[in-house]
């Protein structure tokens, strides 16, 4: 498995951001070092992984010190074995110290949203379905899980609160019906897409007289899912939300929903172990 996937546009100010935080007005433990002491540094993974993370390494070690020259192992989308080699990197031992933990608090979470992302679509590749994620990203993060979670094998829902409509319960109280709202929302950008949210069959057939483009079914019954595909009968997208797991993931996308929008996908994931290492 490789990576084609578009890298987001801001990866350098949230790199620059990561380091600000980390550095602040310089790195004092490596003054313990002698200037011009030079390394080479090798990070290894300790468990299996997809590895996700590579341009946000290299814009680390660029903004350290451009003169650090790193030499990869495996590329985004990479299945990698425990204690495997990822990457060598040779350079001044103070910087490479300085850079250290940004790059690997990149490394490890952003592997650790692929991993996750490809074990679940693992579970469902025998159906259509499309596995999301959601806005429930590490603050900061956004475009940097979303890459992840592709490079893993899933997909992304909206970026963020300006590039589609999502309808919900209170959005829908208080305009005064999932008509209103979806009229509402027309009138205002007709150009974005309408996602409603639902919580019964009802409110289904009322997202789909006003012509919806999505329908999510917020923690409906399986039952109760599979009715909704069979009245919705693809006019509509359908996409299940609520809780969803490894445990009722697979029954879920049996049903034939479209999607389904999953938010551990990028909350729940565990950093992978890595280490750097100098020989």
């Amino acid at each position: 498995m490789s990576s084609n996937h578009i890298l987001p546009s801001d990866i350098a100010p949230t790199v620059a951001n990561a380091l600000r935080e980390d550095i602040g007005p310089g790195d004092i433990t490596a003054l313990l070092i002698a200037e011009d002491t030079l390394a080479t540094a090798h990070i290894f993974s300790r468990e299996p992984a997809i590895l996700c993370g590579v341009a946000w390494v290299n814009e680390v070690m660029r903004q350290v010190d451009p003169a650090i020259s790193i030499d990869w192992h495996a590329v985004d989308g990479n299945m990698v074995d425990k204690d495997q080699k990822l990457l060598t990197l040779h350079g001044s031992a103070r910087h490479l110290l300085t850079a250290e933990r940004c790059a690997l608090n990149f490394l490890q979470t952003l592997s650790a949203t692929a991993t996750l992302s490809h074990q679940y679509a693992a579970l469902v590749k025998h159906t259509a379905v499309r596995l999301l994620d959601t806005r429930k990203t590490i603050p900061g993060l956004r475009t940097a899980q979303k890459y992840a979670v592709a490079v893993g094998g899933c997909h992304n829902h909206r970026m963020g609160l300006y590039d589609a409509f999502l309808i919900k319960e209170n959005h829908i109280s208080a305009c005064g019906s999932i008509t209103a709202a979806v009229a509402k929302a027309r009138s205002l950008h007709g150009d974005k897409p309408v996602e409603v949210e639902v919580e019964n069959l009802e409110q289904l057939r009322e997202a789909m007289a006003a012509n919806a483009e999505i329908i999510m079914l917020d923690n409906f019954e399986l039952n109760a899912m599979r009715e909704a595909v069979m009245i919705n009968d693809g006019k509509a997208r359908l996409e299940a939300s609520g809780g969803i797991n490894r445990d009722t993931l697979v029954a879920i996308a049996e049903t034939g929903v479209d999607y389904i929008s999953i938010g551990a996908l990028t909350k729940d994931c565990k950093a992978v172990d890595l280490s750097m290492l100098f020989t």
